[in-house]
């Protein structure tokens, strides 16, 4: 399964010292740069030694994949175990998760290590989410108890704050509407942002939970889909100017060096059509988000409590789907400033703006009804 040529490692050789993406879950960056510290070794990601160097992948499947698995799939989960962790480049061994005989492959190379089970539970429920977003995967790895350290999930503290104050204000509304009755606690939401981006059950959310009329038992699954999208909500707030950027940047890009008629022509039509596919995703992703916020203002405005616990309980496609689509735009704009950045000339080689665009293109997939 050695894979040196694949398109797939020559974009991950540009992440090597990038530890996470919406895309990628780089593990080998992440035991570098916590060597030695003895919290991230306590509480591996994985028990199997042999998987912490490894990448994980949000891949989206090219058709002839697809025919590997046993229902029908546009995305999967893609377990890289390098041959060198220092140079991904250089290609190594892979598996999709839920791969027909996926099972078998996955024993073979994590080699002969305890808890199996639990390793094989780690990855199914990674596969479980739209993308590898850290904040989504920590919150997602609590939720099912596994034991993994932070340190796996860097998300800055700055990072954090802000998206605390983001979602301060976006529930301000609805904290005062589920605490009118109770004393002081309006001029606690910091408290209860914090409780509620939190992973355990707290008892200060109780009277937010009835205010969402839901049952105990799907509260976790109503909380946990209710923070994704606030989730992306300010994800895509904060990538609003870098998307611009793109596509300022896409018509202005310079080629260096020598180039034919033939190759250049292509470059338009390469960039005319991302720039198309880019525009129908990003409306994509706003259609989801205007679903939403139809929803929560129908709860805060009119005390629709019904309407909006149906949702959050109903819109587990849509929730797929949105995060698959942050996902995207997320990983073009951050991976074009990865390779453009500012204050640097606005300029590649053809060959490497070529394989750039055609990757964005790739991932954005080739048929109208992937990008739905």
């Amino acid at each position: 399964m050695g894979k040196g040529t694949d398109r797939t490692y020559r974009s991950l050789r540009g992440l090597e010292k990038t530890a996470s993406t919406s895309r990628v879950l780089n593990l080998a960056a992440l035991a570098t740069r916590n060597a030695g510290n003895p919290e991230h070794e306590k509480s591996p990601f994985f028990i199997a030694q042999s998987l912490n160097g490894a990448v994980i992948v949000r891949h989206r499947l090219r058709e002839s994949e697809r025919e590997a698995f046993d229902r029908v799939r546009y995305t999967a989960t893609k377990l890289i175990i390098p041959f060198e962790r220092s140079d991904l480049g250089l290609g190594g061994r892979s598996l999709f998760v839920a791969e027909t005989g996926w099972l078998d492959i996955f024993e073979e190379l994590r080699g002969d290590y305890p808890d199996f089970g639990r390793d094989v539970a780690v990855l199914e429920a990674i596969d479980e989410l739209p993308s590898l977003d850290p904040f989504l995967l920590r919150e997602h790895m609590k939720r099912r108890a596994f034991d993994i350290s932070p340190t796996h999930f860097e998300i800055s503290a700055p990072d954090l704050a802000k998206m605390q104050r983001f979602v301060g204000s976006e529930i301000a509304k609805l904290i005062e509407l589920a605490y009118r009755d109770t004393d002081g606690q309006e001029a606690n939401i910091a408290r209860l942002v914090e409780a509620l981006l939190s992973a355990q059950t707290d008892a200060r959310l109780e009277p937010l939970r009835l205010t969402l009329r839901l049952e105990r038992e799907n509260y976790k699954e109503g909380i946990f889909a209710w923070k994704g999208f606030l989730y992306y909500k300010w994800v895509l707030n904060t990538l609003w100017g870098n998307l611009r950027d793109v596509f300022a940047e896409l018509g202005r890009v310079r080629v260096v060096g020598p180039i034919d008629s033939e190759t250049a022509q292509e470059l338009e039509q390469l960039k005319h059509r991302l720039r198309q596919k880019m525009e129908r995703q990003v409306k994509s992703v706003m259609n989801h988000l205007n679903v939403y916020d139809e929803v929560f203002n129908q709860l805060t405005m009119e005390g629709n409590a019904l309407a909006f616990r149906d949702f959050l309980l109903k819109s587990p496609e849509m929730f797929l789907s949105l995060g698959d689509g942050c996902g995207l735009v997320s990983h073009i704009a951050t991976y074009w400033r990865y390779q453009f950045p500012r204050g640097k000339p606005l300029a590649a080689h053809a060959i490497q703006l070529m394989d750039t665009l055609q990757d964005f293109e790739m991932s954005l997939g080739t048929d109208l009804h992937e990008m739905a």
